[in-house]
């Protein structure tokens, strides 16, 4: 039975701009745009518990710290919360010389003037004043024809322009935004920002911002660009006009729509970290000043600690952070495929010794987590579809331990088995209990109950190697032994003496071993694989502070090796 979906004329593609030439497809970014943060009004406001005024200064803090130099701090007029945390942020000393302070109105009288008193002893400040102008707004919320629309923006900006008075040692700026611009027929868009530019007036020194809102999402982002060219391409002084991006996100596209948008002449950019705001949030400033310094361009926003961006962002705004939003995610450089974190930890390991700066080409990883203060630690994650290499990268990053490469697909198949019977990812800390598990605390069949040795000089002059007596107190399978015989080390005068055991005849066949730690707490892995007379391979692991009974207690562990 087909099932689907019919439109059936409720729903109509996006009628396009009139566009010819359009120059934005061969454009590149190449610097920063204007950064402009509404975390603290358009994120607030859609918080289910909006922050309080000792939240907002820390978040403003925040905002500040990460760089930006224009951030809208909220609707003064909308109540005492509001005009109060602007009254702090301007009496407490909060704003910077070289930030200004972006206040939101409705294009009403009694509004202007109370977001006028907000702004007493403020140094510098965009007065951002909108009006809706689209059909459904005109229609529904309205009921005005788009001469009466405009005559609503005009009338606004004359009682801005009557208030300036109020504000005497302010320098002011004005953003005008005609709301839902995304919807208002493109020409119309352009008729009413002439009536408010003109109104205002602008120059080389008094540049006046036109905010352009894809207040609803609804077109796709290459018709949205040439939205943005066909603006930029007729709007009159185009040299005294900033153009400004305030992208919402209801397709899902809100990043690329931006992107496009700066492609096509935009100056500036309106959003909040990690997408916060209406619906389905405004635009992910993160994401795109990340995206910038990935391709080589600085964003001139500093994410260099990420970690702290994201709990500061979830304490402050109760809002968690989807786990794999790009760059800010908890998985977003994980890896759980065995052939993904077998590339990542050879990649990662062709970087020792380069420098910082070396030209990133790591696997899987399109930028270096350093770079936003995120470890390696967390890299390369083991759940049941994780590979022989991953496990062993964990081991050797989070505890040191540097296993040969032939003894990874045995522990990895430890792991992944564990993985799989657990039915989730397993901690770093569990992958080590595995490893302890296994080879560290097994005292049967095999358990050295006492040993020593001895050392017997060869003769003077004689090329005859050194020998050691080594002798034991051994069980195996519950059943003690007194063991003791010679050997060229005490690793093989055990091995000989065991023998005298029923323990498997067997060759060592791969040793290796290492040191783990420093001064007084340095102790001695020893690797050992043994052949037993069947062809039987297995590995053992021995830790000790004396490297000659690591690789004793390696013996003893691959004897007790059971999968």
């Amino acid at each position: 039975m087909k099932v689907s979906m019919n439109p059936n004329g409720k729903y109509r593609p996006f009628e396009a701009v009139p566009i010819k030439n359009r120059t934005w497809p061969d454009n590149k970014i190449t610097k920063a745009p204007i950064w402009c943060s509404v975390d603290l009004r358009d994120g607030n406001q859609a918080l289910i518990n909006p922050m309080g005024v000792e939240q907002k200064l820390e978040f403003f803090d925040l905002l500040v710290k990460i760089g930006f130099k224009e951030i809208e701090v909220g609707f003064p007029s909308a109540s005492d919360t509001e005009f109060n945390f602007m009254r702090r942020l301007i009496e407490e000393n909060h704003v910077p010389d070289d930030v200004t302070l972006q206040v939101l109105c409705q294009a009403r009288e009694h509004l202007i003037k109370r977001t006028f008193e907000s702004l007493k002893g403020c140094k510098k400040a965009i007065f951002h004043l909108y009006n809706s102008t689209s059909p459904a707004q005109r229609k529904y919320t309205f009921n005005k024809s788009k001469e009466e629309i405009t005559q609503i923006a005009i009338d606004g900006i004359r009682c801005v322009k009557n208030c300036l008075s109020m504000s005497e040692g302010t320098e002011i700026r004005l953003e005008y935004s005609p709301e839902s611009f995304s919807t208002t027929e493109i020409d119309y868009a352009l008729e009413v920002c002439e009536a408010v530019k003109k109104e205002w007036g602008c120059s080389a020194t008094n540049k006046v911002i036109l905010n352009l809102p894809t207040t609803v999402e609804c077109a796709l982002p290459n018709q949205f660009a040439d939205q943005i060219e066909y603006f930029c391409q007729n709007i009159s002084d185009r040299e005294n006009v900033i153009i400004s991006l305030h992208n919402h996100n209801d397709r899902g596209e809100g990043v690329a729509q931006c992107e496009l948008g700066l492609l096509a002449g935009a100056d500036r950019v309106e959003g909040c970290l990690f997408g916060n705001g209406e619906r389905t949030g405004n635009l992910d400033i993160v994401n795109v000043g990340m995206n910038m310094y990935t391709q080589g361009v600085d964003p001139e926003l500093d994410f260099t600690n990420m970690p702290l961006l994201t709990e500061a962002y979830t304490r402050l705004t109760g809002m968690e952070i989807h786990p794999r939003t790009p760059y800010s995610g908890e998985l977003v450089f994980t890896a759980f495929s065995g052939s993904h974190q077998d590339a990542i930890r050879k990649g990662m390991a062709a970087r020792v010794g380069k420098a910082d700066n070396e030209y990133w080409d790591v696997p899987y990883l399109t930028f270096d987590p350093h770079d936003i203060g995120r470890q390696y630690e967390g890299i390369i994650r083991i759940n049941s579809q994780s590979g022989k290499g991953g496990a062993a990268f964990i081991m050797e990053q989070d505890f040191g331990i540097s296993m040969p490469k032939s003894m990874h697909p045995v522990f990895g198949e430890l792991v992944k088995n564990e993985a799989d019977k657990a039915q989730r990812e397993l901690k770093p800390a569990e992958i080590y209990d595995v490893f302890e598990r296994t080879w560290l605390k097994t005292k049967a069949p095999l358990n050295v109950l006492e040993i020593s040795e001895r050392h017997i000089e060869g003769e003077r002059g004689s090329d005859l190697p050194e020998q050691v007596a080594g002798m034991a107190t051994v069980e195996w399978n519950g059943k003690s032994y007194a063991i003791a015989a010679n050997g060229n080390g005490p690793l093989d005068a055990f091995v000989n003496a065991l023998k005298q055991t029923p323990a498997p005849k067997f060759n060592i066949t791969n040793f290796s071993e290492h040191s783990v730690g420093t001064g007084s707490d340095t102790y001695a892995l020893a690797y050992v694989q043994i052949t037993k007379e069947d062809g039987e391979q297995v590995w053992g692991v021995g830790k000790s502070s004396n490297v000659g009974r690591a690789g004793i207690a390696a013996v003893v562990s691959a004897l007790n090796f059971r999968k």
